[in-house]
């Protein structure tokens, strides 16, 4: 060995995990994650998350989710949206998510102590939507994945994992051994929380927060969004869940559910920007093809 080569292996650090990227355009995120359709497919993940026991206690005492859903729910859409959205911004979103729920934590009623930065309930709240992506595009896609697809949505649900700061340990290394890890965790740890039923009780109802002069209105649209928020919901469960949770499933629940998504798949493309996506989406997207525009034209200017 020469000097030279004993200098280098000397120097020569330990690769560490990836670091996180922001998203921009070219993502699959970037495209799907903003619009107001994934909302609907992406209640599952939180009736999946709830039903983790560290997860469902700690909402269960510590959450807002009773006393001002429609807050908790507004908070909750915009830091997903910041995630894909926000550029370095997400990366601080996901600091600041770590630091509000490090001293998060809540005793059940066997007497177990569980904290919300556990590690693997941590990965769960993540993990699920990579499973809720799945699903969504089984019902709302005007087509399949290709392969090619589903390995990049997956490596971009990888990637936005690292941005939460999920431990690097708690990834599955590919997507067959994510669905021995999901089906392990449905099977295994998944539990018919409290939490989550009263979640899917309350969807059809008109959230306490409203005024009560505003309610009689608002019954019926809450009826509406509700009922159609709760067949998304449930169907979108893995049969698993959906037994443990004693939520029942015909094939005319699916027949309908199939309708209403192909509705959804073929109408949402045709939608202007503004009204298919979120604002915070809306505007990166903005942005984002202005900053092109811009550097086209700088690109271009006369020398």
């Amino acid at each position: 060995m020469t000097v030279t080569e004993s200098a280098d292996v000397e120097t020569r650090k330990p690769a560490g995990p990836p670091e996180p990227v922001p998203f921009g355009p070219g993502s699959i995120l970037w495209d799907q994650i903003g619009l107001y359709a994934s909302a609907l497919g992406g209640n599952c993940a939180f009736i999946l998350q709830a039903m983790h026991p560290a997860i469902g206690t700690v909402v269960d005492q510590l959450s807002s989710f009773r006393t001002d859903p429609v807050g908790r729910a507004a908070r909750s859409f915009a830091s997903v949206q910041t995630w894909v959205y926000g550029g370095q911004a997400a990366l601080e979103e996901g600091r600041r998510l770590r630091t509000m729920h490090k001293p998060l934590s809540a005793v059940d009623e066997q007497g177990r102590r569980h904290h919300a930065l556990a590690a693997d309930a941590w990965a769960w709240v993540h993990l699920t939507g990579f499973y809720a992506a799945v699903a969504a595009s089984r019902y709302f896609s005007p087509r399949p994945p290709t392969p090619e697809e589903e390995q990049q949505v997956f490596e971009e649900f990888l990637n936005l994992g690292r941005i939460l700061q999920v431990p690097e340990r708690m990834f599955p290394a590919t997507i067959a051994d994510y669905w021995t890890y999901f089906d392990d965790m449905v099977a295994n740890t998944l539990v018919p929380h409290k939490v989550a039923l009263e979640v899917l009780d309350r969807m059809d109802k008109v959230p306490p927060t409203v005024p009560a002069a505003l309610r009689p209105a608002l019954t019926p649209v809450s009826l509406a969004g509700g009922r159609l928020a709760r067949l998304v919901t449930v169907g979108t469960l893995p049969p698993g869940a959906r037994e443990k949770l004693g939520l029942s499933w015909s094939a005319a629940d699916e027949r309908r559910l199939r309708a209403i998504g192909a509705v959804i798949g073929r109408t949402t493309p045709l939608l202007p920007e503004r009204v298919r996506y979120m604002p915070i989406a809306y505007r990166a997207r903005q942005a984002a093809r202005a900053q092109e525009r811009l550097e086209r034209a700088l690109a271009n200017r006369p020398m």
